[in-house]
């Protein structure tokens, strides 16, 4: 009797137990699923969820699996597909003519969802039909979630317009806090630079061919053996000294620490690790969790404990990560947690995480809190002055609020080039606006001109960072052809010269939750052509992008929304009403973009070798004339780099020309700072007429100034030179 009761006992514990590839899941609570069911009549699009290599639209599921979302590490990933990849936002959006709506699946367990569109589902019979009934025929789009486990918590965004949608939901989870200005510029990385005197090298060269970069990176060959917080004491001897070269020019360093932690007991970071419980359990509760990734044998600190959360800070201190000063930053990699011998290359789903959480209940916000830790830890370690920087790869809602993301391990080919476009895009859509893409390709050697290509390309993803594999041809600029490395440094360039423009539409991120980088319908709702537009997109509201993606291509086809915009060539100025779609040129030294007609960009033009080092020189506006002759602008301005804007220290000013007059005022009456930048050069364009006179008058002063001025009426350009007015200062410039 006892024998078989005990038999009982373990076939009841083993009964829900599960195995994938050779491993096993305890289920202990047996399966369990919940779900709900969101339909959105009138809506034929719908965008979000991500991370997928697939298009910005979302498509119907009834002829394969469904969207899924789970947080893994996946090598080499397939495009056009609906796998998971390495993070996971449970945000959808539905667009129509007249109105967008958002669904907020709070969850972070393994997700997926079901689409089903009623135009793009009709059978054959259905289509048949539909030509004999009224073509008012309201569409729906039906949507289906269900989550592994977990409660059903669903927000529901009413909008009813786009921009309300992006409150609403940042209200929920958050903004992006202004990054430092550095992190907007260039980013040079690979796997892995070798010692010093390649990273000196490097440096050195970017400086002889006029190229500027702000951040140079060194993945996980730079420690001791794969041991986080440390240097390879023969390659990297003077860490300190190499990053002090790298300030003088006003330059970052980063360095890559990961989550997993080598099991090495004359490692310290292990040590205190395991003197103190800090890592995740396995399924019986009490004994460490291990697994195998880059260092071999390895456990994961259990960051869903806050007090754990603090003890990771604590490591980015000066006097513990020894070798580290302020002018270094971190990247988060393998934070899904990818486990190489785990199932799916994760950790297992009945690990024991603090608070007795399985890891099948929050196993897709567990990247979040290790993005979150290191974050708090930088700025801990200049007491709580500078903003940090840190990149992640895994991410959940709410990462927007500790740095950037990018789109894993993509490869150097045209259509990884194309699907980057809608990733990143879709990323923004989710809320987390601070992402790009690895430039080349991070597999595989790109062609010279898939670089250039990518080089023009990635110039406006949010986040702008070459990187490579370790098996890849070293693929510097300088190390292809003259020509195609003097394309690649001019797109660089104009990447630090629309640095204003940037770090302005990063405020209005950090006050609004838009995304820097927009899909077109999100600027003009009710234009139907844009709702499945995902190959050109909008910087801001203000410059419309469209990258070249296709080999060899001469010339390119893009539309030009709004039947009453006008929109110019940002490089040549020629003009195009808008409602339409036009043909341009597109040779390999040229990137289709196209400033919208009643907007006005700041710039800087003196391209430095850093962009810290264009602090004080002075800004151009690009004033492009709407059909009635008007524009409107801001230009955002902080010393870049502190947490003091939070407490009012910045400048924002707006600019409006109407009736040829172009004033500038203050955008905000609880903002105060003190720049040395002043105002350069005005170009107008779409200014048919040349004026007599050009006057600035500024401040309290009644007295005009005479301003040099030169007029071309065939392209309809007018430039004022030099106001040398103040970028701070009142003034008011009148076109006689």
């Amino acid at each position: 009797e006892e024998v078989e009761e005990e038999n009982q006992e373990v076939e009841e514990e083993e009964i829900w137990e599960e195995t994938f590839k050779g491993h096993k899941d305890s289920n202990p609570f047996g399966p369990s699923s919940v779900g709900v069911d969101f339909s959105f009549p009138g809506v034929e699009h719908v965008y979000g969820i991500p991370e997928h290599a697939d298009s910005l639209t979302l498509k119907t599921t009834k002829d394969g699996d469904p969207y899924r979302l789970l947080n893994l590490d996946v090598f080499e990933y397939e495009l056009n597909s609906r796998m998971a990849l390495y993070g996971s936002i449970p945000l959808m959006l539905a667009h129509n003519w007249s109105k967008t709506i958002g669904i907020f699946w709070h969850n972070a367990a393994e997700t997926w969802v079901d689409i089903a569109n009623s135009a793009a589902d009709k059978s054959i019979l259905g289509k048949l039909l539909s030509y004999f009934q009224s073509e008012d025929e309201v569409p729906q789009t039906d949507t289906h979630w269900f989550s592994e486990t977990g409660v059903i918590d669903a927000f529901v965004l009413l909008g009813p317009r786009p921009h309300d949608v992006f409150r609403q939901y940042s209200a929920l989870t958050g903004t992006t806090p202004l990054p430092p200005l550095f992190s907007l510029a260039y980013h040079q990385c690979r796997w892995n630079y070798n010692d010093e005197d390649d990273v000196a090298n490097v440096d050195k060269n970017f400086d002889l061919h006029d190229i500027p970069y702000d951040v140079l990176w060194l993945d996980i060959e730079h420690t001791d053996g794969k041991r986080y917080f440390t240097w390879d004491s023969h390659k990297f001897p003077h860490p300190e000294e190499m990053q002090n070269n790298l300030a003088l020019k006003s330059r970052k360093l980063v360095t890559i620490v990961d989550p997993h932690i080598k099991r090495d007991s004359n490692y310290h970071i292990h040590k205190e690790a395991d003197a103190n419980g800090l890592y995740v359990k396995k399924a019986d509760g009490s004994s460490d969790y291990e697994g195998w990734c880059w260092p071999g044998s390895s456990s994961w600190i259990d960051f869903m404990d806050p007090a754990k959360r603090q003890w990771w800070a604590e490591q980015f201190a000066y006097d513990k990560y020894k070798g580290s000063t302020p002018n270094l930053f971190i990247w988060n990699d393998m934070n899904e947690p990818s486990v190489f011998n785990g199932p799916e290359a994760g950790i297992h789903r009945d690990a024991i995480h603090h608070g007795g959480w399985e890891n099948r209940e929050i196993h897709n916000i567990y990247g979040m809190f290790v993005h979150q830790a290191t974050a708090e830890g930088l700025v801990q370690r200049m007491g709580g002055t500078e903003r940090p920087f840190v990149l992640s790869r895994a991410f959940f809602a709410g990462s927007q609020r500790f740095g950037a993301v990018w789109t894993g391990d993509n490869a150097a080919s045209w259509d990884h080039l194309k699907v980057s476009l809608p990733m990143v895009l879709s990323l923004g859509v989710g809320g987390l606006p601070f992402a790009g893409a690895d430039v080349g390709g991070f597999f595989g050697n790109p062609s010279s001109e898939l670089l250039v290509r990518w080089y023009q390309a990635g110039v406006f993803y949010p986040f702008l960072r070459a990187h490579a594999h370790l098996d890849t041809r070293r693929r510097e600029p300088w190390l292809f052809e003259a020509e195609h490395m003097e394309l690649i440094r001019q797109a660089v360039r104009m990447r630090y010269s629309l640095l204003p423009l940037w770090y302005t539409v990063f405020y209005e991120t950090y006050r609004t939750g838009l995304p820097v980088v927009r899909p077109v319908w999100l600027e003009f709702p009710r234009d139907k052509n844009t709702y499945e537009m995902e190959d050109q997109f909008l910087l801001g509201s203000a410059l419309m992008v469209k990258p070249v993606t296709d080999e060899h291509a001469t010339s390119v086809q893009l539309y030009l929304p709004g039947s009453n915009v006008k929109w110019y060539d940002f490089v040549d100025h020629i003009s195009y009403l808008g409602g339409k779609r036009v043909s341009v040129s597109a040779p390999l030294n040229k990137v289709p973009v196209f400033q919208r007609g009643g907007t006005i960009i700041p710039q800087k033009l003196r391209i430095r070798r850093s962009s810290s080092l264009m602090a004080n020189d002075p800004y151009t506006l690009t004033v492009a004339l709407d059909p009635e002759g008007r524009a409107k602008g801001q230009l955002y301005i902080d010393d870049g780099h502190s947490l003091e804007y939070q407490k009012g220290a910045y400048l924002l000013r707006e600019f409006e020309f109407a009736d040829n007059t172009l004033h500038s005022r203050a955008g905000s009456a609880s903002g105060s700072f003190a720049s040395k930048s002043w105002i350069e050069r005005v170009i107008i364009v779409g200014y048919q007429k040349a004026p007599s006179s050009v006057t600035i008058t500024s401040g309290a002063e009644s007295n005009a100034k005479t301003l040099v001025f030169s007029h071309d009426s065939r392209g309809e350009v007018l430039v004022i030179r030099r106001p040398g007015i103040n970028v701070a200062t009142k003034f008011t410039i009148s076109i006689s």
